[in-house]
């Protein structure tokens, strides 16, 4: 078995990473990792390079993080692949597949919407996984939830809230979504026994190889901290919701929402095990 993390931010490319990406790779190798996806917040998101910067230059600034973690993965024998975290309006969603060339090649992704991302992916042999689907936090007003395209979610994400992830992984099952796991790093501090993260039965050479487990739903386990959900009850999703189906938005009734949280008597670490298991993730 091989473990990765999925979900990384670097002080280089993302404005509130505060660890460089430099300063990641032995610390994971240490724990038993054997590779990490380094996932700097991308153009609409929380992202370190300054906006005003020419496509190249701005691509080359955000692109360091990675590069510098690449650089020390190499040199220690230690696993670095790159990703994207993309953002809209509150919504974020993991991108794996791309490459600096091609995102230098499309400055077009300055003005893409959900829509388009999806397509320009794709079309680039990519995935796209909506990240943390239900983050109750101060910046996001209501919760968007775009079924239509998305190669699955992050079902776990262990800087989120048991509540969150619980109706997040309730969704997954509610639609059969494919599921990853991660633990939203955005310094060295944070790494240590709390994480979560993918397990895979072959090794990961490269970013298409995660694309493809994830594509041919290849098996593909989560692991996180049981300790999080302990204790976890009723799920309260407090904000507004809608979801994109079949072409258009529409909002979430409330009663609807409690139906998918409701399908099941466990509650806690037992329902995230009942959940992974109807999904094939444990």
């Amino acid at each position: 078995m091989y473990r990765y993390e999925t979900h990384l931010h670097t002080s280089e490319g993302s404005a509130c990473g505060s660890s460089s990406g430099a300063e990641y790779p032995a610390l994971f190798k240490e724990r038993g990792y054997d590779g990490i996806f380094i996932t700097d917040h991308f153009y609409h998101g929380n992202s370190a390079p300054d906006r005003d910067l020419p496509w190249p230059e701005y691509v080359e600034q955000y692109m360091r993080g990675y590069e510098a973690a690449k650089k020390v993965g190499d040199e220690i024998g230690f696993k670095v692949f790159f990703g994207i975290e993309e953002a809209f309006e509150g919504d974020e969603y993991l991108i794996y597949g791309l490459d600096k060339e091609f995102l230098t090649a499309h400055p077009e992704m300055r003005d893409w919407t959900r829509e388009y991302m999806i397509d320009l992916v794709h079309g680039a042999g990519g995935v796209v996984m909506q990240a943390h689907p239900f983050r109750d936090v101060f910046y996001i007003p209501k919760i968007h939830l775009l079924m239509d395209g998305v190669d699955g979610i992050e079902g776990i994400n262990t800087s989120n809230t048991a509540n969150d992830n619980l109706a997040a992984l309730c969704y997954a099952r509610r639609y059969g979504l494919k599921v990853t796991a991660g633990s939203d790093t955005h310094n060295v501090s944070s790494v240590n026994d709390g994480n979560g993260g993918i397990i895979t039965e072959r090794p990961v050479d490269s970013v298409q190889d995660l694309v493809n487990i994830i594509k041919n739903g290849e098996p593909l386990r989560i692991f996180y901290p049981e300790e999080l959900f302990a204790g976890a009850g009723e799920i309260n999703v407090k904000l507004p919701s809608e979801i994109r189906r079949n072409g258009s938005w529409e909002d979430l009734a409330p009663e609807e929402l409690a139906e998918w949280f409701c399908a099941s008597p466990e509650t806690g670490a037992e329902l995230v095990k009942s959940i992974l298991k109807e999904l094939g993730a444990v």
